[in-house]
């Protein structure tokens, strides 16, 4: 495969085409760390790959940060980050696997019962710190229109369903008219303290799509991409950290009016609500597993299977801030066997499929053959 080469990523429900070997050896239980976005998917993967293997796995997050440590270090089987480690300085041999997709939602706490809607410019200035106020112009502005989405058919397990070419299939395209009022009241940004690659992909979307108001270069410390003084008396007790996706989540639940970002589940899990994004076509689109299909559709990947990410995209239906975590994971591993064993059920659409509310992206077409290549060099 080129370097570089646009790819096509859909949804597949191909389960039968994907063979998930079973390991040489029994009751190997692998270890790994690292980004804490793909832990929703692993914990509802560790019944079916055990089932499918025989093995078993434990994974402890800690952030992308984390990740990319443990793997500089030599610890464990695999270790998980959400954006490239290209600065390692340990082994040749530590090679990247995109093997997880899936959006990041900006999540939130209002007491309104519709759908916030958000532009990527509105986003910044809310997470930069010169949006302050829920009834600020820009909000009430792409609250207050008319807007277009796109939405994908899901079968009765909550699965989208793809065409013969493995495309989601749309169900439908709507243009709808909203009305939202909004609290005058202050908004409580909540970011990520801890290195993440959560926070990375989140300030290189912002600054893609929002460039002229998220003006400093993407990076895994939210602080250091800030485009401001985060330590300015304004910001103060109205922009707080706090670390780990599950962290963030928690401390939004127990924060009226705030606002913060990670993977759509931890949402669910704190009866939190997610906005829909603008994307570059112009319609607002919700975090779900097709439209994140769509958006990777539009990447371009390396020979070492490393994403960038093509945030101009005019694909209707794309949402902007969908991601992939990367497997890191040394070639000259013991375990290669089970680990190879273990990546393959991550990337068969048994595992996202299993829980299909977490919006998970089953991986096909020209980034699945990546990963089989990335995969076969191990051992």
């Amino acid at each position: 495969m080129k370097a570089n080469k646009t790819l096509k990523i859909v949804l597949a429900a191909f389960t039968a085409a994907i063979f998930v070997a079973q390991p040489v050896s029994a009751g190997v239980n692998l270890t790994g760390a690292g980004a804490t976005f793909p832990i929703p998917l692993l914990d509802s993967c560790k019944a079916g790959y055990a089932a499918a293997s025989g093995n078993s796995y434990t994974y402890t997050g800690g952030g992308s940060g984390a990740g990319r440590s443990a793997s500089d270090k030599g610890i464990g089987d695999f270790n998980f980050s959400d954006t490239p480690h290209t600065a390692s300085t340990r082994l040749a041999s530590v090679i990247h696997i995109p093997v997880v997709a899936a959006p990041i939602a900006v999540i939130y706490k209002l007491n309104i019962t519709k759908t916030l809607n958000l532009s990527p410019a509105t986003i910044a200035g809310i997470f930069g710190g010169t949006i302050t106020m829920w009834d600020d112009p820009a909000i009430v502005a792409d609250n207050n229109r008319t807007i277009q989405s796109v939405t994908y058919k899901k079968d009765k397990a909550g699965v989208v369903v793809k065409d013969k070419d493995g495309n989601p299939v749309v169900a439908n395209t709507r243009s709808v008219r909203t009305i939202l009022t909004l609290p005058s009241k202050k908004i409580t940004v909540i970011y990520r303290s801890d290195s993440s690659g959560t926070s990375g992909n989140f300030t290189n979307f912002l600054r893609g799509m929002a460039p002229t108001v998220w003006t400093k270069a993407g990076n895994n410390a939210f602080q250091t991409s800030f485009p401001g003084d985060l330590n300015a008396i304004a910001n103060l007790g109205r922009i707080v950290g706090a670390s780990g996706s599950a962290a963030v989540s928690a401390l939004s639940a127990k924060t009226p009016y705030s606002i913060t970002y990670a993977e759509k589940s931890y949402a669910a899990a704190n009866g939190l609500k997610v906005a829909n994004i603008k994307n570059a076509a112009g319609n607002y689109q919700a975090p779900d597993a097709g439209g994140t299909s769509e958006f990777l559709g539009d990447a371009k990947v390396d020979s070492n299977g490393i994403l960038t990410f093509n945030y101009a995209t005019k694909t209707p239906g794309a949402y902007p801030l969908g991601i992939v975590s990367y497997a890191l994971v040394d070639t000259k591993t013991t375990n290669a066997a089970d680990v190879k064993s273990f990546l393959n059920y991550i990337l068969s659409p048994a595992c996202p499929t299993t829980s299909p509310a977490l919006e998970y992206t089953t991986i096909a077409g020209s980034l699945f053959a990546v990963d089989k290549a990335q995969i076969a060099k191990i051992g």
